[in-house]
C-alpha cells in the first residue's frame, strides 16, 4: 500500500480512511418537518422568522442552522428581492410569458416545480408537471436527491406523449441549465420562467403542493419510499379523476368524437385529425356543453349524462 501510494503521489491516509456517509439526525429530521409545515402555511416567511417561531416553541436552534436546513430541503422564502437584474446562470434565464395571457385550453401551459416531501425517517423530493388549464397532473417523479436527471427524465417521458405550447418554471438551477433549455427547445416548447421571488407567477403549481401536503403528507407517516410512491400514485389518480376542479365544463361541437387514450389522457378526433384533450366524453351528432360535478369515471357515466341533456340541446 505504501508503494502504491508513492507511485500515485497520494497520501496514504486518504487510502485507508473511508469518508463518512452523510447522515441526518432524528432531531434534524423532526426540525425539518416542522420547517416544512411552517413554510407551507406561510411561504413568504424567511429563515429569520422561522427561527424565531422555532425558538418560541422551545427548540434550541440558531438562524444559521435553519438557513442550512432550508437550503438542504430546497425551501426558499417567496418575496420580491433587491438586485433582480442579477441572476444565477443568467444566460439560461427566460422571460415570464404568462402575464396577461388568457389560458383557455388544455396543453396551452404546463407548470413544473419541485417540493420537499417528508417521511417518518427521511425525506424525498417530488417533481410535478401540471396542466394549468385543467389542473391535471401530467406526470411526476420522486427522487432522494436534487440531481437534475430525475427532472429531465420526467419531462422527456411527458413530452413523448404530448407537448404544450409553453412550460413555466421558477429560476432554480434545475431549470436554468443548458440541458433543460435544450430539451424544451428541441421539443418546440416555449420556455417561461417566474420573476425572481414573485410568489404569484407559479401559484397554480404551488397550490397543488399545498393541497397534497395537507391532504396526505401531514396526516400520515410514510416509512419507506415505496409507501410514498404508492400513496402518490393513488392520490394523483384521485386528484386527476375525482377531485372537483374549476375547469369541469366541457364544450362540445357537433360531429366530434372523443375516445380514451393512453395514461388516462384523452384524445379528440375531428375530420381525421387528432388533438389532445383531458376529458372523456363521446358525442355523435349534436353539440352543446356538458357539466360534471366531478370528472366522469367511465364512458357509461358520460353516456348517461349525454342522454340526460341531449333533449335540451
Amino acid at each position: 500500500m505504501k508503494r502504491q501510494a508513492e507511485l500515485l503521489e497520494i497520501n496514504r491516509t486518504s487510502v485507508y480512511r473511508k469518508p463518512a456517509k452523510p447522515t441526518v439526525s432524528e432531531r434534524d429530521l423532526w426540525i425539518m418537518r416542522r420547517i416544512d409545515e411552517i413554510h407551507t402555511a406561510e411561504p413568504t416567511w424567511g429563515y429569520r422568522t422561522i427561527t424565531r417561531i422555532l425558538q418560541h416553541e422551545d427548540i434550541i436552534i440558531n438562524r444559521k442552522k435553519v438557513r442550512r436546513l432550508m437550503r438542504d430541503m430546497g425551501i426558499y422564502a417567496i418575496y420580491p428581492k433587491p438586485n433582480l437584474s442579477k441572476r444565477y446562470h443568467a444566460q439560461y434565464v427566460r422571460p415570464y410569458l404568462l402575464r396577461n395571457l388568457e389560458i383557455t385550453r388544455p396543453n396551452q401551459v404546463w407548470g413544473v416545480d419541485i417540493t420537499y416531501i417528508r417521511m417518518k425517517k427521511g425525506f424525498m423530493y417530488l417533481f410535478v408537471i401540471i396542466d394549468w388549464y385543467s389542473r391535471y397532473i401530467v406526470d411526476y417523479e420522486l427522487s432522494s436527491t436534487l440531481d437534475k436527471s430525475f427532472v429531465l427524465g420526467c419531462l422527456k417521458r411527458a413530452l413523448a406523449i404530448q407537448k404544450p405550447e409553453i412550460i413555466n418554471s421558477d429560476q432554480g438551477s434545475h431549470f436554468t441549465n443548458p440541458d433543460y433549455i435544450k430539451l424544451l427547445d428541441e421539443a418546440g416548447v416555449r420556455i417561461s420562467m417566474d420573476g425572481k421571488g414573485q410568489c404569484l407567477d407559479n401559484a397554480r403549481t404551488e397550490r397543488f403542493f399545498r393541497t397534497l401536503k395537507y391532504d396526505r403528507i401531514y396526516i400520515n407517516e410514510y416509512e419507506t419510499p415505496r409507501e410514498l410512491r404508492a400513496m402518490l400514485r393513488d392520490y394523483i389518480k384521485t386528484y386527476n379523476n375525482y377531485r372537483p376542479h374549476p375547469r369541469w365544463a366541457v364544450k362540445v361541437q357537433p360531429g366530434i368524437i372523443l375516445e380514451m387514450g393512453s395514461k388516462e389522457l384523452f384524445h379528440i378526433k375531428k375530420h381525421g385529425k387528432e388533438h389532445n384533450l383531458i376529458f372523456l366524453i363521446r358525442v355523435l351528432t349534436t353539440g352543446g356543453i356538458i357539466y360534471f360535478p366531478s370528472r366522469p369515471p367511465s364512458i357509461a357515466a358520460v353516456a348517461a349524462q349525454y342522454r340526460l341533456h341531449q333533449s335540451k340541446w
